[in-house]
């Protein structure tokens, strides 16, 4: 069946009853908390990443539709990226068959190789590989899931991110990823204050849950290895994403000065080819695509294959809180662990709380793990991401 229309959207889901908040205790750390970045050289824009973040950078889907009208729905960000899928996919597209994704995502790939396919390009063609994907399963009347080749796990094991960690110990969560709060421009006084954060939270959780570390880019090699040595009384299972992920070299010396610790990276590496560059070097041990980032569903599979051959695993980047993640979590056997975000205030439910990365406000049919875990595998057909058709409308550039 080929493909009739690819059209960008923007999904508007009804506001639900019990609105988030109500039993909130306090603001969100993600509210006012400072965490280190790759702009925080720059004391202007140093206090929080809401002072340099782009400015109309919303999420938008994108909507392919079949012959006999049965569509798919995939998302990513930023108008750039929409702006991408309209002007250089769309017409490319339709009329190929809706069901050879492999191919529409190398003809995407290809027809990107002018304006460049890492980045922006990068997180369009994920869009559309979504929807292409959440389309076949409807097609086929079978969950994304199944696809793959259906369940390797009985259960997904979440981990919590976020520095609410007391909260999120008492939802039931057994490990936990903080946000580092400081980096190379505050000296020796941030280490010591990046010490106390990650002391802080051990005490909290205890020592039989585990604790990792997210450095989100604002490190150097120096820097990565002094604070790794620090905080070894702590136990951190990983620490991530602590050099900018252009600089090969530097994560290649970084494994060479840890070699004790466990290194991940990769939620702002764009398409296969820099997994692949990473594991032949071998530079970590946990890769962390971003499924509306990476090139979709197709580009992590093929991450996940590349690292199973290298005896290494993968752990999506915000994978446990929304429905593509979790399809993909589930059926793939090298990802033992989903990411849960927790933007929200501490006191209101997960099932409750809105997801504030989304314009929609909640990640799209996505269930929430209880205790650390979600239970139920895919069961509808595509991603089951519960949208109703009347809720699509005209993305406005």
């Amino acid at each position: 069946m080929k493909i009739r229309s690819v059209e960008v959207v923007s999904v508007e889901q009804p506001p639900r009853a019990g609105a988030p908040g109500r039993a909130s205790r306090r603001k969100s750390w993600s509210h006012d908390d400072e965490v280190a970045n790759p702009v925080s050289r720059f004391p202007r824009f140093k206090r929080h990443r809401s002072l340099y973040s782009a400015r109309r950078w919303p999420e938008f889907g994108v909507k392919v539709t079949a012959e006999d009208g049965t569509w798919g729905l995939g998302t990513s960000q930023g108008r750039p990226a929409a702006a991408v899928v309209e002007d250089a996919f769309a017409h490319v597209l339709e009329g190929e068959s809706c069901e050879a994704i492999g191919k529409l995502w190398d003809l995407m790939f290809r027809v990107s190789k002018p304006f460049g396919t890492q980045g922006i390009a990068s997180l369009a063609i994920s869009a559309v590989d979504l929807a292409l994907w959440d389309l076949a399963g409807k097609l086929q009347n079978r969950p994304v899931c199944d696809l793959l080749g259906g369940p390797a796990r009985d259960r997904i094991f979440c981990y919590a991110t976020g520095n609410d960690v007391d909260w999120y110990k008492e939802l039931g969560f057994r490990a936990f990823k903080l946000a580092c709060p400081h980096g190379p421009a505050d000296g020796l006084e941030g280490l010591q204050k990046n010490e106390a954060h990650v002391a802080k939270a051990r005490q909290i959780i205890g020592d039989d849950a585990e604790l990792m570390l997210d450095c989100y880019m604002a490190f150097d090699v120096e820097y990565t290895v002094q604070l790794a040595e620090r905080l070894r009384p702590y136990r951190l299972k990983w620490i991530e994403e602590y050099l900018i992920p252009e600089d090969e070299d530097g994560h290649a010396e970084v494994r060479r000065r840890l070699p004790w610790m466990t290194l991940a990276a990769g939620e702002h590496f764009y398409t296969p080819f820099p997994y692949q560059r990473m594991l032949e070097r071998g530079c970590l041990d946990i890769l962390q695509p971003d499924i509306h980032w990476v090139g979709g569903l197709t580009a992590c599979v093929k991450i996940a294959h590349m690292a199973e051959a290298a005896g290494k695993q993968v752990c999506l980047h915000g994978g446990g809180r929304d429905r593509y993640g979790q399809h993909f979590t589930w059926a793939m056997p090298n990802t033992p662990w989903g990411e849960f975000y927790i933007g929200s205030d501490p006191g209101v439910p997960l099932e409750e709380a809105a997801d504030p990365s989304t314009s929609s406000g909640r990640a799209a049919g996505a269930g929430v793990p209880v205790d650390s875990w979600l239970d139920v595998p895919p069961e509808g057909a595509g991603f089951d991401l519960g949208i109703e058709a009347d809720w699509i409308k005209p993305f406005v550039f």
